[in-house]
């Protein structure tokens, strides 16, 4: 795993909180014929991210039943009710024995209502839910718009967000959770092939960039586990990413193809320290709400970081 003390402010010589992180990419097939399997993939794992040292693991969106739904019918067979269906089921039980943070991406059925959610569940059970507030493509055939909002969820290891995969496009959603008092955000995803070009020389897709510039522009940790493989179609880019506070990536980032897990150590609440760049700047405090925050329809509070 990588070392947090380079990744920490200056005025931060020691991490107040350390806490290993982990974004596994993996490939999960749609189909109820494969949805068992796919949830027993995770609860492997999340069991090898733990024997590793993880204790905050996030997984890909949708991560028990995979993504192409050929139609709404099929989706709701494969939706659970979030708490309490047998996926959320699992993961409780595997966080409750292993000592584990999950953020993981679930088909959430409310009612005659679909939701593409993310759930985050820890030792002691079920922690809260974000339903996906921006829906790609043929998304919008099939699930309803998140209603919620988007919270940030107080823990003993620190305040955690959730997003999910086209959020990372629309950087209100980044701003808001680091304004809430985000000291991490988990990006669960499904990011797509879209028209070339798709990667640089790198091997990095726009995604991962996005990623790296939302963590960057926040000062805030972004673990980000995507899935790789193809579905019905759907190719999917890989390319997951844990950004430090400066935004560059902590260690590599994930290639296109292949399943993997990403490790690295961080100071959970280091973004915390004033983020003074020169003896002029202050990120937080440079900001011009007053201008823009009305604009943007944002009245939310702000809290201290």
């Amino acid at each position: 795993m990588t070392d947090a003390s380079p990744d920490a402010h200056p005025q931060t010589p020691a991490p107040m909180s350390p806490l290993s992180v982990a974004a596994v990419q993996f490939d999960m097939p749609v189909g109820m014929e494969n949805k068992q399997a796919n949830v027993d993939r995770t609860v492997t794992l999340i069991n090898e991210a733990a024997d590793a040292g993880a204790r905050l693991i996030v997984l890909p969106e949708l991560s028990n039943t995979g993504y192409s739904f050929a139609t709404r019918a099929e989706a709701y067979e494969h939706a659970e009710p979030v708490p309490g269906g047998p996926t959320c089921e699992a993961w409780t039980a595997l966080a409750r024995e292993r000592d584990l943070y999950i953020a993981a991406g679930i088909t959430e059925a409310d009612g005659v209502h679909l939701y593409d959610t993310a759930v985050l569940i820890g030792p002691d059970g079920y922690i809260g839910r974000y339903r996906k507030t921006h829906l790609w493509n043929r998304e919008k055939l099939v699930f309803e718009p998140g209603n919620e909002g988007i919270p940030v969820f107080d823990t003993p290891i620190g305040r955690i967000g959730l997003l999910i995969c086209w959020d990372i496009w629309f950087p209100e959603v980044a701003r808001i959770l680091a304004t809430q008092g985000a000291d991490v955000i988990c990006s669960v995803n499904n990011w797509v092939f879209t028209p070339p070009p798709l990667f640089d020389e790198t091997g990095k897709a726009m995604a991962t960039y996005l990623t790296m510039a939302a963590a960057h522009q926040n000062s805030v940790y972004i673990v980000a586990a995507d899935r790789v493989g193809e579905e019905r179609g759907a190719k999917f880019l890989g390319c997951s990413v844990i950004a430090g506070l400066n935004g560059w990536p902590m260690g590599e980032v994930a290639g296109a193809t292949e399943e993997t897990i990403l490790y690295a150590d961080i100071d959970v609440v280091g973004g915390r320290s004033a983020v003074i760049w020169n003896e002029l700047n202050d990120l937080p405090r440079d900001r011009r709400v007053d201008l823009y925050d009305p604009l943007l329809g944002y009245s939310g509070t702000v809290r201290p970081r």
